[in-house]
């Protein structure tokens, strides 16, 4: 069975908003960015809402 996900409901910090905005910025995957910033996809999508970002599609 699979560990659960301990970082349930976390609140973000400046650093992981920054980071998220740089590696939207370099036109990364929804996929990649939840993995380096350790989040879930649907968080990452909710905060790049949130902060007007646009979050590249895989093709």
């Amino acid at each position: 069975m699979a560990e659960p996900f301990v970082r349930h409901r976390q609140p973000w910090k400046s650093e992981e908003v920054a980071k998220l905005k740089t590696l939207a910025g370099k036109g990364m995957a929804l996929k990649a960015i939840a993995k380096a910033l350790t989040r879930s996809e649907e968080s990452v999508k909710d905060r790049a809402k949130i902060d007007g970002l646009k979050i590249a599609k895989l093709r």
